[in-house]
């Protein structure tokens, strides 16, 4: 019986030491395809962020009366979507995370473009970096999953 005890003893201690990985190791990915779509994914949800932001500032500029401001508006509101549907779709590895990477990289090309283009506004000039952070992000993801082509 004292024999039995200490084993199941030991197995109990074994698995409590094996169990005692960190809040950062249990999180972090182990393959690297999940790093790449992990890392995407938070591009991606930044930049929804930021063109959410710099839409309402264009909307607010719009109402001013500074028309130049309408065509950011709209990128911004498309990127942002698009950008948003690429962190979830990203985010869990989907099937179609090549064919909305590339969506994604191509809509904040253009976002990022039009951005630029007003780039003496702090808001325009965030909006644009965020812009290029993310399709840079989504460029490499698929070049590491071999969705580049």
């Amino acid at each position: 019986m004292c024999h039995m005890m200490s084993s199941t003893l030991g197995v109990a201690l074994l698995l409590l030491a094996g169990g005692s990985r960190t809040a950062a190791e249990e999180t972090k990915p182990q393959d690297p395809h999940a790093a790449a779509h992990e890392q995407c994914a938070k591009a991606c949800n930044d930049c929804q962020r930021a063109c959410d932001m710099c839409a309402a500032h264009c909307a607010k500029l719009v109402s001013e009366g500074k028309k130049e401001h309408l065509a950011t508006l709209k990128t911004c509101q498309d990127c942002a979507t698009v950008c948003s549907a690429a962190a979830s779709i990203v985010a869990r590895m989907g099937p179609f995370s090549d064919t909305i990477c590339k969506s994604c990289a191509d809509a904040c090309k253009r976002c990022g473009d039009e951005c630029d283009k007003l780039k003496d506004d702090p808001m325009m000039k965030k909006c644009a970096d965020e812009c290029r952070k993310c399709e840079k992000a989504c460029r490499d993801m698929l070049a590491h999953a071999g969705g580049g082509k």
